[in-house]
């Protein structure tokens, strides 16, 4: 029978120090860019899907395939340019793009791979700049629709706290009493106690942000949106997992101490703020 560790080593082999440091220098700088909004948000979530992008990369060159890197970036950045500008010039730079991540297999000297690299290109132009663009058009969305522009950081930081508290407890409870293995073959660390810590913070930050700085929602409903969002974060964590997992790496990177990658960081948003902004767009606002 395996013995655990004991709560102090657990601690900290967590690397709770890094983990907290990182925060304490990010969370300021995001909080304040996010108030600000317009182009200096939008430079933000370029910079991430940028960075993100070229994890996403990472682990599909590792499991063998051949990217179109700078197109894919490319795309990337005309993706959300085109959420946050619009118009028929910017619709056009992304369709170019798409047409030349094809185009440019015609040209590799080998073309055994041409399919997958397609392939992975789009998808990662889809999974990190697509879904990543949604920050741009949650931060925009009550600007667009003739409200308080300031409503769009309160939404975003709507998003960002409830995924932050669910990482959190799931990190908590999986640390104190995380016995049964949730996906072994995905994640060996996520347990079944951390998962169910992870929606039941989600549901609590979104009942206190509804009580606090978003009265256009009841707690109820900021409850019930937490615990949608930690679920989706979850299972969008599990996907940047298996990924990881079937390219062989552990960490899509190491840029954040304590944290990996921004790939790491950002996995668990991708899939929540797309539903979120769907969900304020047409059921709130």
């Amino acid at each position: 029978m395996n013995v655990r560790p004991p709560l102090r080593t657990r601690f900290l082999a967590a690397d709770i120090v890094p983990r907290l440091a990182t925060i304490m220098v990010g969370v300021p700088c995001l909080y304040i860019i996010t108030q600000r909004g317009g182009i200096y948000f939008l430079l933000l979530i370029d910079l991430i899907i940028l960075l993100g992008l070229a994890e996403f990369f990472r682990l599909m060159h590792a499991k063998g395939y051949r990217p179109s890197r700078w197109l894919g970036y490319a795309a990337g950045l005309a993706v959300s340019l085109h959420v946050y500008r619009g118009g028929p010039a910017v619709t056009l730079l992304v369709t170019a793009i798409l047409l030349l991540i094809m185009i440019r297999e015609v040209f590799r000297p080998h073309l055994a791979d041409a399919l997958p690299n397609v392939a992975v290109t789009v998808f990662g132009v889809l999974y990190v700049g697509w879904l990543g663009s949604h920050f741009v058009m949650l931060r925009e969305l009550p600007g667009s629709l003739g409200l308080a522009p300031e409503l769009g950081a309160r939404l975003v930081f709507f998003a960002t706290l409830v995924i932050w508290a669910c990482d959190t407890f799931a990190y908590v409870f999986g640390i104190l009493i995380g016995r049964r293995r949730l996906m072994p073959q995905i994640s060996p660390n996520k347990t079944w106690a951390g998962a169910v810590g992870g929606l039941g913070g989600g549901a609590l930050a979104g009942w206190l942000c509804a009580q606090t700085f978003l009265p256009i929602i009841t707690p109820l409903a900021g409850a019930c949106l937490g615990l949608v969002s930690a679920l989706l974060g979850q299972l969008g964590d599990l996907v940047e997992s298996m990924l990881k997992r079937d390219a062989g790496l552990k960490d899509s990177a190491q840029l954040l101490p304590g944290h990996g990658g921004v790939l790491d960081r950002m996995d668990s948003l991708l899939f929540s703020v797309p539903v979120l902004y769907y969900w304020f767009r047409f059921s709130v606002l």
